[in-house]
């Protein structure tokens, strides 16, 4: 039996992925150190319409990954997976499907930004080979600060991670 099955979201996919994010945010009640949950809303329709990429997986989505450029690099801005398909394997699965798809599009490189203590958030993509840039700087560092104007390191510590293609 394969796993999940992921491909690119469709522009009809778009419409329910708001709702997606909102409902994975919530698997971080509690998670954080604070215990407080204050993220900033999901992404809009002409937001995501706008990403560089988007994967989903399941049809209608129960989990997506919404990818961005930054420094010339793929950069992985969200993946969300809905509380009911946690665990089962979907946010690997997409993770995995980013790195091919970057590879395929000739980029050597993926980063991202997360939570340092949430397991499934740096541990997780540690896991799937992410390492802590510890100075990030360029387009990545501009990522970071708006994150902090953002007020999510308020929420917890972040780090930016890097994957080597």
């Amino acid at each position: 039996m394969g796993g999940p099955s992921i491909r690119s979201a469709r522009p009809g996919d778009l419409s329910v992925l708001p709702a997606l994010e909102a409902a994975s945010d919530t698997l971080l009640d509690g998670m954080l150190p604070t215990g407080r949950r204050e993220l900033p809303p999901p992404a809009t329709v002409p937001e995501l319409a706008a990403s560089r990429h988007i994967l989903v997986a399941g049809d209608p989505p129960a989990g997506f990954a919404r990818l961005e450029e930054t420094d010339g690099q793929v950069h992985l801005e969200q993946l969300s997976v809905h509380p009911d398909a946690a665990g089962a394997g979907l946010g690997r699965a997409l993770v995995e499907a980013a790195l091919d798809w970057a590879r395929q599009h000739g980029y050597t490189s993926m980063t991202l930004c997360t939570f340092a203590d949430v397991p499934f958030n740096a541990p997780f993509y540690a896991s799937c080979g992410f390492e802590v840039v510890q100075d990030p700087d360029g387009e990545l560092a501009a990522v970071r600060q708006h994150e902090i104007r953002l007020g999510l390191d308020s929420l917890g510590k972040r780090v930016a991670m890097r994957a080597r293609l």
